[in-house]
C-alpha cells in the first residue's frame, strides 16, 4: 500500500505541475502574457518530467497510462479553482470514469501480485 500512496502523491503533483507550466504557454500565447512567463513554464514542465519518474510500476508507458486519469481530473479541478469555470456533470461524469480507469491500471497489477 506504501507504494500506492506514493505513486498517487507523485501523480497529483506531476498533474499539477504539468498544468501549470502547459497554463504559462497558454497564458504566454493565448492571454497576451510576458515571454516571462516561459520560464517557471519550462520548470514546471521539468519538474513534472521528473516526478513521472517516481511512479512504482517497472514500465514507462504504464505510468503514463494511469497517470492520464489524475492529470485529468486535475485539469477539471484546474478549471474550477484558477480559471473560475464551474465544472458541467459531463466535466465530473468522464473525470470519474478517468480516474477508475486509472484506478485499474495502477491498482490491478498490485492485487494480482497478493
Amino acid at each position: 500500500m506504501p507504494a500506492l500512496t506514493g505513486s498517487l502523491a507523485a501523480y497529483v503533483l506531476a498533474a499539477f505541475a504539468e498544468i501549470a507550466g502547459c497554463f504559462a504557454f497558454w497564458a504566454w500565447l493565448r492571454l497576451d502574457r510576458s515571454a516571462l512567463w516561459l520560464v517557471p513554464g519550462m520548470v514546471s514542465l521539468a519538474l513534472f518530467a521528473f516526478l513521472l519518474t517516481r511512479i512504482e510500476t517497472g514500465f514507462a508507458g504504464r505510468a503514463y497510462a494511469a497517470y492520464g486519469g489524475i492529470y485529468i481530473a486535475a485539469s477539471i479541478l484546474w478549471l474550477w479553482l484558477i480559471e473560475g469555470q464551474v465544472p458541467t456533470r459531463w466535466d465530473l461524469i468522464g473525470g470519474a470514469l478517468c480516474l477508475a480507469g486509472m484506478a485499474t491500471i495502477l491498482a490491478g497489477p498490485l492485487m494480482m501480485s497478493r
